[in-house]
């Protein structure tokens, strides 16, 4: 039966939803507070990563977020501040800095990763799309023996998990990338992990849906909600709309957490800024690369390459921190002896907001609270790569199906 879904968020989770409520007979709306042309989903490094298994929230991260708290330049900055959801968030984030929160992720982070990365593969080849999408595989560069014996060990929990994975020494990643400058100890090449332009593939999604009758109202933020006891009836805006709803899918990425309020829901979130920094200059950079030391991804996209990373805890702004946008710059010639990124690229440096759980995974799922409520938000620095698969697990949420993975893992209503 069709149902009137309407989708707050018009990111990449929430198109992805519309793209497969529509496949399946639904009549669509996405409402945005922006103009859908900016942000996390146009900003990202453009991986489908399988290979990024181990969550945010791992041993050790807590105490290294507090030591980096005092460098402008550190990879993980959080903002000390007075504000109680933060202060939750803070507690349930070091409780989540475990072994067992580890040992929980890693399976659910690898299976909706190639669950979502074959499905960008199949959305190509059906809708005929034409945005980038290379199947070359990521080097993590290392430029110390510490940092290469650390990603050994991520390396063969990857292998114990099924990901095809191997170490290269300096020498093998230079025969890789033979027109790069390298200065590195060597690398972890894994295979599995694919790259895309984002800003294509968005371009591409949005024209689809709306030739499929998908509505897009764009510029209105979502202020309230009609509800009975258990079920959300309408969607209200700040400017006076209203619309209609048999569905109502949370996918606002950073954020829910206002709106979750709203819904009397309890659900922990906080933005993380990530920065990016394009260049149309020659790089020699034909491979996906993370910089290890620097926690700086560089991806060569359509036409140019863009160097992105930082995770700033600062509340929800988009303020460009310059001191983070050199951070990046200074990183990329310690790996690259060729490239220097210019004065100019660095003043275009744009940013993004992800939306940040305290365990590292994401709210998938129905709260008990509402019966027409389905959440999908809280992908951190994994919203790229887990579109499509959220989107489709989303989908047959609301057709009541199997989902294709076990959702107990991203349930909505879970404690830390």
């Amino acid at each position: 039966m069709s149902k009137k879904c309407v989708i707050i968020g018009g990111g990449i989770i929430g198109l992805s939803s519309a793209y497969y409520l529509q496949k399946a007979g639904h009549e669509v709306t996405v409402v945005d507070q922006g103009s859908m042309d900016s942000g996390a989903s146009y900003v990202n490094a453009g991986y489908l990563t399988p290979s990024h298994i181990i969550p945010l929230a791992a041993p050790g991260v807590m105490q290294q977020g507090i030591k980096w708290m005092f460098s402008s330049k550190s990879p993980l900055y959080i903002k000390p501040r007075l504000n109680a959801d933060f202060l939750k968030w803070t507690m349930a984030f070091n409780n989540s800095c475990s072994e067992k929160n580890v040992s929980k992720a890693i399976p659910a982070i690898r299976d909706i990763n190639l669950l979502s990365r074959d499905l960008y593969s199949d959305i190509r080849a059906e809708e005929h799309f034409n945005f980038q999408l290379k199947k070359d595989g990521l080097l993590m560069m290392c430029k110390t023996e510490h940092m290469l014996e650390e990603e050994a060990h991520v390396l063969a929990l990857a292998n114990k998990e099924g990901l095809p994975a191997r170490m290269l020494s300096a020498e093998e990643v230079q025969q890789k990338m033979p027109k790069a400058d390298l200065d590195i100890k060597g690398a972890a090449f894994y295979e599995c992990d694919h790259h895309t332009t984002p800003g294509e593939f968005m371009e591409e999604l949005k024209t689809l849906l709306q030739a499929k009758g998908v509505q897009f109202v764009k510029n209105e933020k979502v202020t309230d909600f009609d509800t009975s006891s258990v079920t959300l009836s309408n969607v209200k805006t700040a400017s006076g709309k209203t619309f209609v709803a048999d569905e109502v899918i949370l996918a606002t990425g950073a954020w829910a957490g206002e709106l979750n309020k709203k819904l009397g829901l309890k659900i922990l979130m906080q933005a993380g800024k990530g920065y990016r920094i394009n260049s149309e200059t020659e790089t020699g950079i034909t491979l996906p690369s993370i910089l290890c030391e620097a926690k700086v991804a560089v991806t060569p996209m359509n036409g140019f390459t863009r160097f992105a990373g930082t995770m700033e805890i600062a509340g929800i702004n988009h303020n460009i921190n310059k001191a983070r946008v050199e951070a990046i710059a200074e990183a990329v010639p310690r790996y690259f002896n060729n490239v220097v990124i210019s004065e100019q690229e660095k003043d275009e440096a744009q940013c993004g907001l992800r939306p940040v759980t305290p365990d590292g995974l994401p709210y998938i799922g129905r709260p008990s609270k509402w019966k027409n409520l389905t959440i999908a938000a809280g992908h951190a620095m994994m919203g790229w790569s887990l579109g499509p698969g959220t989107g489709l697990l989303v989908s047959e949420i609301i057709d009541g199906k199997k989902p294709s993975l076990d959702l107990g893992v991203y349930n909505p209503d879970r404690r830390f």
